[in-house]
């Protein structure tokens, strides 16, 4: 049986800027609409900052041991760059295969809870919209941004264990593609749904307008939406969207009349707390405590 234990994972590189709304609205959404047993936010350098002060006493924080992280060999320097999401995307097989559980990416929005009866499952994932430009002779994806997994389950020790020998460097040949793989080989192991459980709003350019420039209703099967945050939060990439990640603000969340902004609205914390210039405040604050941390060390 699946344990309703959520796992998320930050930090596995310097926090060089404070926790962000977002990360706030995911792990809010979560504990108010799927009750969780527990919340483990698993990581190597603690999140701070005031989104992070206000959602700290209802999670539990889980150092990640250095020693077990993955060494990795890179021929382009760019890719290495991204080498901390490449460490997590073996850390949370790791995780479920010994703790059980519900994990997910944190650029996750939770809209209702999995159906009773998935818990029963030995493992859960859900399909996304293939990448055809990726490479490869991948004839489906299973996107790793949501996986829900007994302890012990054997479909995650069969992806762990064939993990190191497909992983190339890229986002999705162990990650997505040799998971689909695995699921079509031994059927028996895993339930797969389709997009509209996790990724009703895919990560092409209309699935992210979608998400924070439009609003549309979102099918009834959708348990929660992915925001693929990697491809749109740097304001200088527009090739996906012009949509960034400074422009996800409080007043964005509690006004802007797109799919995203109204079903997030509901997990912002009420009270004065709401205010742009409470935020900045408390942001400049948490800003100047972590530099005369970091300077005292």
């Amino acid at each position: 049986m699946i344990p309703n234990i959520y796992h998320f994972i930050t930090g596995l590189r310097q926090q060089d800027e404070p926790f962000h709304l977002m990360h706030y609205l995911c792990l809010a959404s979560c504990l108010a609409v799927n009750q969780p047993e527990r919340v483990r936010l698993h990581c190597l350098n603690v999140p701070w900052g005031p989104w992070w002060e206000r959602i700290r006493p209802f999670i539990e924080v889980v150092p990640v041991d250095p020693a077990a992280m993955m060494t990795f060999t890179y021929q382009d320097p760019n890719i290495a760059r991204y080498s901390y999401a490449h460490q997590a995307d073996f850390l949370r097989l790791q995780i479920l295969l010994k703790e059980g559980g519900i994990y997910a990416d944190l650029d996750t929005l939770f809209l209702q809870p999995p159906p009773r009866e998935w818990f029963f499952e030995a493992c859960v994932m859900g399909c996304e919209r293939l990448d055809t430009k990726a490479g490869g002779d991948a004839e489906g994806s299973l996107c790793n941004a949501l996986i829900m997994a007994e302890p012990g389950a054997l479909f995650i020790q069969r992806w762990l264990d064939a993990m190191p020998g497909c992983f190339d460097g890229s986002w999705s040949a162990h990650s997505t593609f040799l998971p689909y793989r695995l699921s079509r080989e031994h059927p028996a192991l895993i339930r797969v749904e389709e997009e509209a459980s996790f990724f009703a709003l895919d990560w092409t350019q209309a699935g992210i307008a979608a998400l924070f420039e439009q609003k549309i209703d979102l099918p009834e099967a959708a348990r929660s939406v992915h925001l693929w945050a990697h491809l749109w939060w740097e304001a200088a990439r527009r090739d996906f969207s012009n949509f960034s990640g400074n422009r996800l603000t409080p007043t964005y969340v509690r006004h802007a009349r797109t799919t995203y902004a109204m079903a997030a609205s509901a997990h912002l914390p009420a009270g004065p707390g709401q205010s742009w210039l409470r935020y900045r405040a408390e942001w400049l604050a948490a800003r100047l405590t972590s530099f005369r941390w970091r300077s005292y060390k």
